[in-house]
């Protein structure tokens, strides 16, 4: 068993969370960093704080931020949510809340780089402004989402899953 990340820990005791789970905590730590680095870009930009080059700074911290963010949502998705499908069900409850989390943040990052990708080097400042909420709105969905996964998800998860299953979920997750 692991200590799950002291750094994560929100006060209410530690629940001592097994190696995948773990994992998927201690992920959380580099992702946040670099969301509240990306929010402070933004909020830069909302203050019209030399806007364009700021904005310059966004598009290529967007990218590298995704590109972490995408296997660790894999891990999740198509591990840890479909092992706990078996016992909370499909399409409901806590699994379909965290998916669709995963998609509101997905869909808000897909416009930012649809808007940027149409007028590349054209964008207005309003338009600047624009691309930076989609991004602000995913690091408010991103943040909450990791809060309720590091507080309910992961230690319900612990509970309820079999020693076997969370070998199983650490063996899988090291595969992605």
């Amino acid at each position: 068993m692991m200590q799950g990340c002291a750094s994560t820990m929100m006060g209410n005791g530690t629940v001592t969370l097994s190696e995948g789970l773990a994992q998927l905590k201690c992920e959380h730590i580099p992702l946040l960093e670099k969301l509240h680095g990306l929010f402070d870009i933004c909020s830069k930009i909302d203050k019209n704080e030399a806007v364009k080059e700021n904005f310059a700074q966004l598009e290529p911290a967007v990218s590298t931020f995704i590109a972490e963010l995408e296997p660790h949502s894999e891990r999740e998705e198509r591990i840890l949510f479909r092992m706990m499908e078996r016992y909370l069900g499909v399409g409901m409850g806590p699994i379909a809340v965290m998916e669709h989390e995963h998609t509101q943040a997905k869909l808000l990052i897909g416009r930012f780089f649809e808007k940027t990708a149409e007028k590349r080097d054209h964008l207005s400042l309003d338009e600047m402004k624009e691309c930076s909420d989609f991004i602000k709105n995913a690091y408010f969905t991103l943040t909450d989402h990791f809060s309720k996964e590091e507080n309910v998800l992961f230690p319900m998860a612990e509970n309820m899953l079999s020693d076997e299953e969370k070998a199983e979920l650490a063996e899988k997750i090291k595969q992605i």
